[in-house]
């Protein structure tokens, strides 16, 4: 096995099939497209991990809605636990898993906030109950009852009518890669690892295989 240097980047010469290709983002485009296909339930759905303040880590299920311009694009409450953490350390995982390909991506980088023009045409959307749940829910707060929750989506509907605005403590995430590894399962646990990583957004990839 063999690397070869190109402008301070490196390829790696057997990186071929399903992880060939100059751009990690065009690799995870299609491994995502291929997975929309396959996959019975919301084959966007991501693994995102925080931490806190005290350096605990938080994990949950979020929706991936579009890798643009270098970046992992989702969306939620700015006033939830993962909105507050990310704002706190900048920084976050994710990962991609798909069962029925055998593969997963993981994803670790900067976070930034993406709040405009973009936030706005996503919110727009979706659904007018979904709209309304955005502005209803206290996400991550204590809840005194279902039925509370309920009532307070009939208030939004009443106050914001059918074509609500997006609330101004909702809207996008980007997450900046600075290492984002391919993994595909191989026979006898024998699994192909190729790791794009880099010091800085700004910087050019290096590629590495990585034992299973």
């Amino acid at each position: 096995m063999t690397l070869q240097k190109v402008s301070r980047s490196y390829i790696m010469t057997d990186r071929k099939g399903i992880f060939a290709g100059d751009d990690p983002f065009e690799i995870a485009r299609a491994w995502l497209s291929e997975a929309a296909g396959s996959e019975p339930n919301d084959p966007n759905a991501m693994a995102l991990a925080t931490v806190d303040e005290t350096g605990l880590p938080n994990v949950r299920m979020v929706l991936l809605k579009e890798i643009m311009d270098g970046d992992f694009v989702f969306y939620t409450n700015y006033e939830s636990t993962k909105g507050q953490e990310l704002d706190m350390s900048g920084k976050a995982a994710l990962v991609l898993h798909w069962k029925t390909l055998r593969r997963q991506i993981r994803v670790r980088g900067f976070v930034t906030r993406y709040d405009g023009a973009g936030a706005d045409t996503y919110y727009a959307s979706r659904s007018l109950k979904s709209r309304l749940g955005a502005w209803a829910s206290r996400q991550s707060r204590p809840l005194s009852s279902r039925a509370a929750l309920v009532a307070e989506v009939a208030k939004v509907a009443a106050r914001h009518g059918t074509n609500p605005e997006r609330p101004p403590f909702w809207g996008g995430f980007r997450i900046s890669p600075v290492e984002i590894e391919f993994w595909a399962d191989g026979d006898h646990r024998l699994h192909d690892r190729f790791l794009w990583r880099r010091e800085d957004p700004d910087n050019e990839w290096e590629t590495l295989r990585l034992s299973p």
